[in-house]
């Protein structure tokens, strides 16, 4: 007869205040859940029709936008697989710059679907098998639905056809202007070998006021300051960059001076201005025309530039001060004098001008057709977008859709390979998958079958968002109709349903970066199958002393 050993019911294993949540309804569909919820939130936001949402974020700070990795950046999630989510769309941001609301909603869907296939007995790991499956036959897949790709080298038609769709997501209506503002400002930059193209060299510069049609390409840099001094222009000048004060020179210890007549004052202070006049005319002699300041600029100092003629500008960022000395082509110093000639930079133009009712200061290379350009002249090394616009809201938007074209250029030089956009390429790729799931042995067909009405949600929320619940689910129908016809791979969504809501993409020339697409799908996979392989959520207490308490709103009031 064995023995029964009795078990301890209440076995302290971690510190009072921890959560510990598993099994599969505590810990997965909680994720799930938690999952499901991020992914709806961000949904109404995806396709040219999606909704702006309005966040203030913990500063205060007004945001109205549908971007989804603004959004994701300015509220703090705090649910562990929630955070998950946000970790793959900001990988893809960084990798592409767009698409991070496709690996959203994409691994919401995943999850979602999975759920039901949970709850009827499948084993999580057979889920993970056949969602893995599904992904590289979806991937292999995709390589095949390219219709075309980028001419090289780049035209302004064909980078403006490209940038159109990913900016028409953000900025629905917007997206001629923008992109053709776009397309100029990366072909101003671009150099001999496009793989050098640097996403930083395009720069935007948002001044309030007018409508985005007064919008244009600066071949240079834009500050949105004047000068300091009185000299408010400059043609085929000399720039030295400094990152120290041009100030007279504070001691690190304090020292008394004994003045004992007048005469020994005056010369006390004669001295100074002697020694800081000695040291402008230098810079002034070696033929320094222009001066970038990265610190305060003494009264005295400004005295001697304005009586050398030498036009001086403060620029505060340290990340500006290094922009303009790759545009002038000059070293920051952190002394004050005379530069070597390796050190000292150039600049065609140097101009304070008016645009709406702020005066900007420009430092440009002559454009082609002005007086005085050389063809052999080197090409600019920075861009800038001036934008126009009626509120602050509206040109922080407008910056973010400029971000992603400037980023769907930089992945379009990595890989020029084009898919069909508009819903197109994941439909194919849902019935391409649904074929390979039907062909399967074993419990892992089931998961690949999910995988695939999962991939569905694109071209279904860009047809709610666009259409509404009901008539969504009427164009998906004949989407899929469509599909089984043989060429049938580009239809897509049409959002402005002109004829029954279904376009031929590649006609419309709707068409999306291949490595978008790759990226995003192969993200969202790993991010779902990372939630998907948690069994159990243990939380520790969050650490932290008492909260300072809260003012009562109107404690001061009599």
């Amino acid at each position: 007869m064995s023995l029964k050993v009795p078990k301890a019911n209440n076995i302290q294993l971690f510190k009072d205040g921890y959560k510990h949540l598993q099994g599969i309804e505590d810990a997965v569909l909680r994720n799930i859940n938690a999952v499901t919820e991020l992914s709806n939130l961000v949904r109404t936001s995806f396709g040219p029709n999606g909704r702006n949402k309005l966040i203030i974020n913990h500063l205060g700070r007004l945001f109205v936008t549908s971007d989804a990795a603004t959004i994701i950046r300015e509220i703090e999630v705090v649910h562990p697989a929630a955070k998950l989510l946000v970790m793959a769309s900001q990988a893809q941001e960084s990798e592409m710059g767009d698409s991070t609301n496709m690996v959203i909603i994409l691994a919401g869907e995943l999850l979602k679907k999975s759920e039901n296939l949970l709850v009827m007995g499948l084993h999580p790991s057979e889920v993970i098998k056949g969602y893995e499956l599904a992904c590289s036959k979806a991937l292999v897949e995709l390589e095949n639905l390219s219709t075309s790709s980028l001419p090289s080298p780049f035209t302004q038609e064909s980078l403006v056809t490209a940038l159109k769709p990913a900016i028409a997501s953000k900025q629905y209506g917007y997206e001629d202007t923008l992109s053709s503002l776009v397309a100029e400002a990366a072909l101003a930059v671009m150099p001999k070998n496009p793989k050098n193209f640097n996403v930083d060299n395009v720069r935007v510069v948002k001044i309030m006021g007018g409508s985005l049609s007064g919008s244009k390409v600066v071949q240079g840099m834009v500050f949105g300051r004047e000068p300091e001094g009185i000299i408010k222009k400059v043609s085929g000048a000399k720039v030295a960059v400094f990152t120290c004060a041009l100030d007279i020179a504070q001691t690190e210890t304090k020292g008394t001076v004994l003045l004992k007549s007048a005469d020994e004052m005056l010369n006390f202070t004669r001295g100074e201005e002697q020694q800081l006049e000695r040291i402008f005319k230098e810079i002034a002699d070696s033929g320094i025309k222009v001066i970038i300041a990265g610190s305060s600029i003494g009264d005295l100092a400004l005295h001697y530039l304005n009586r050398f003629n030498i036009a001086v500008l403060k620029v505060l960022s340290k990340f500006d001060l290094r922009r303009v000395a790759r545009v002038a082509n000059a070293t920051p110093l952190a002394r004050v004098g005379a530069p070597t000639p390796e050190e000292a930079g150039y600049v065609d133009i140097f101009e304070t001008t008016e645009i709406g009712g702020d005066r900007v200061t420009v430092l440009r290379q002559l454009a082609p057709g002005e007086d005085g350009y050389q063809g052999d002249a080197e090409k600019t090394r920075t861009a800038t977008i001036v934008l126009r616009g009626a509120t602050a809201n509206h040109l922080d938007d407008l910056e973010r859709a400029i971000d992603d074209g400037v980023n769907v250029i930089k992945s379009l030089i990595k890989d020029a390979r084009l898919v069909p956009g508009a819903g197109a390429t994941e439909l194919e790729l849902a019935k391409r998958v649904e074929v390979y799931g039907s062909g399967m042995r074993g419990l892992a067909q089931h998961a690949v079958k999910r995988y695939a009405t999962a991939l569905e949600v694109i071209p279904r929320t860009l047809a709610e968002n666009a259409l509404g619940g009901a008539e969504g689910n009427e164009v998906l129908s004949r989407l899929w109709a469509k599909h089984e016809q043989k060429g049938g791979e580009a239809w897509g969504v049409d959002i402005e349903a002109e004829q029954d809501g279904t376009l031929l993409a590649t006609d419309f020339k709707i068409l999306d970066p291949l490595a978008a697409k790759q990226w995003a799908i192969k993200l969202a996979t790993e991010a779902a199958v990372s939630v998907l392989s948690v069994d159990s959520i243990i939380m520790s207490k969050p650490a932290g002393g008492p909260k300072v308490p809260q003012q009562a709103g109107n404690w001061d009031e009599d």
